[in-house]
């Protein structure tokens, strides 16, 4: 029996919410396994253990990150989780001006100091209750027996090893390195179900820890935020700040001051402050809407991308920055560089990996978890108990919606029905009155569509060709002769879009012209 299986079949005291706390022997042993469980690259089953969610998650993931270390802290029935750097001295104590603030009787105010760095060493300060080092557990010669190491500090120093476990009075503290990325912890809480999805989501696991510039495409309302918000958060940037704009929300003037900063006098009103590039120094910016900047915008916001130098408004100073650019539209940038309104250049420096956000249509079979989770989310701010069920005819219409807004027009119905049902189950009538009519409508008119057609068989492709072309042409007349625009509304992709006006013998002006 190896030493991972030994530390699996070890006894173990279960946790509950109420009760004593573990004591020595129940820290010992959890340290134990632990430890052998790290050296074997095994993961420990936590739920067989009896601890908590939380305590699951933060012991979960045991492959090394360089850049960065978390401290699992076991304190009587609570789990606490710290995220440290790859080097410099963390200091641990009940002390709340401690770096790890331990709130147990038996930890003195400053209890240890952890050094960090090449080679990992605590020192114990000369609190009464001394400090002790359990060292990593090996299997005997016979590969049935666990060997423990146990030191006594007492105002001394000590080195070791991540995954060795420290003892602070009956706090038991326990070194890893940061967990390596994967997929369903890019987003927590966050569903992805569907196979694009779940695509999507692995490759911006691979993007994540790269200095790349990211590009999000999607309609809005589909979850680019979000995304980009994980790509930060799992980056070698993730210490730093995650600032993001709305470059559609200011007026020009404003939207400058914003991004580049500015100095007193530079324009009424004007005082002296950084812009988000400087706020943002070894983090991530996020421009949202990036395809609405103005061109002159776009000339400044390039050379900052190209020289790294930010220059304020009112200032001949240029200052460097270290900023990583995720943005992120729901136009077609590359219609617009042709078109004049988007700087090509700017367009290949902020599109260093793209990555596109499918529609919420386009990904049905995550309706129903998406409504659940919103659902839940909603009853638990207005502290509702228990939570109403979604029936069956409620989520058959959630299924037959197109959802336009995407995934943040779902949580709006959601959280109106929410409010509106007073019942145990959430029915049709409790969704909006607009969204109930769309179905109706789309019954309505595919009898409509199939009579005409049934009338004359001879020309049934002629008549689902007339059909289309009428649909296409008032969606281009719509939206002035934009096909971007066109394909949103009538719910396909762009190039679709482009391949349908080709079969239809349509020109983009003879389009426009209709």
């Amino acid at each position: 029996m190896d030493g991972a299986r030994v530390a699996e079949q070890l006894p173990m005291p279960r946790l509950h919410s109420r009760g004593p706390g573990w004591g020595v022997r129940g820290v010992l042993t959890v340290s134990l396994r632990l430890a052998c469980l790290a050296r074997h690259g095994k993961r420990p089953n936590c739920k067989r253990w009896g601890l908590p969610d939380l305590g699951r998650e933060l012991i979960y993931g045991w492959m090394p990150l360089e850049r960065a270390y978390h401290l699992v802290v076991f304190s009587r029935e609570e789990i606490h989780s710290y995220n440290l750097q790859v080097s410099g001295e963390v200091t641990i104590g009940r002390d709340e001006t401690c770096t790890v603030h331990i709130n147990d009787p038996a930890v003195s105010r400053r209890h240890a100091i952890l050094r960090l760095g090449e080679i990992l060493e605590v020192e114990d300060l000369g609190g009464p209750n001394g400090t002790f080092v359990r060292h990593m557990a090996q299997a005997g010669s016979n590969n049935d027996t666990v060997h423990v190491n146990i030191q006594q500090l007492v105002r001394r120093k000590s080195r070791f090893v991540v995954g060795d476990c420290l003892l602070f009075g009956q706090a038991c503290v326990v070194l890893r390195h940061a967990p390596r990325i994967e997929i369903p912890d890019l987003a927590p809480g966050v569903v992805v179900s569907d196979p694009a999805m779940q695509a999507l989501y692995a490759q911006a696991a691979r993007v994540a820890r790269a200095n790349i510039n990211v590009l999000l495409l999607g309609e809005t309302g589909v979850g680019k935020e979000v995304l980009a918000r994980a790509l930060h958060a799992h980056s070698q940037r993730a210490q730093g700040l995650f600032v993001g704009i709305n470059c559609a929300a200011l007026a020009d003037s404003l939207l400058e001051s914003e991004l580049f900063g500015s100095e007193k006098g530079a324009f009424t009103g004007a005082t002296t402050r950084a812009g988000l590039f400087e706020a943002a120094n070894c983090g991530t910016v996020f421009l949202d809407e990036i395809g609405e900047l103005p061109l002159a915008t776009q000339a400044k916001l390039l050379r900052v991308l190209e020289e790294r130098v930010v220059t304020r408004l009112g200032s001949t100073r240029s200052r460097p920055i270290d900023v990583r650019i995720v943005a992120a539209t729901n136009r077609d940038l590359e219609s617009d560089c042709r078109q004049g309104r988007m700087r090509q250049d700017l367009y290949f420096r902020i599109n260093g990996v793209s990555l596109v956000v499918p529609a919420l249509r386009e990904r049905p079979q995550e309706i129903d978890a998406l409504a659940t989770s919103f659902l839940a989310a909603t009853c638990r701010d207005l502290e509702r108990v228990p939570l109403p069920a979604i029936s069956s005819a409620a989520l058959d219409v959630l299924r037959r919606y197109a959802w336009p807004g995407n995934v943040r027009e779902l949580r709006n119905v959601i959280e109106r029905a929410a409010v509106m049902c007073s019942e145990s189950a959430i029915l049709p009538e409790h969704l909006p009155a607009s969204l109930l009519a769309a179905i109706r409508a789309q019954v309505q008119q595919k009898p409509a569509v199939s009579s005409a057609v049934a009338g004359q068989p001879p020309n049934l492709q002629a008549e689902k060709k007339s059909f289309e072309q009428d649909k296409i042409l008032e969606a281009l007349k719509r939206c002035g002769g934009n096909q971007s625009e066109a394909a949103r509304q009538l719910g396909m992709p762009r190039r679709t879009l482009v391949a349908r006006l080709s079969e239809l013998g349509l020109t983009r002006r003879l389009a426009r012209s209709e």
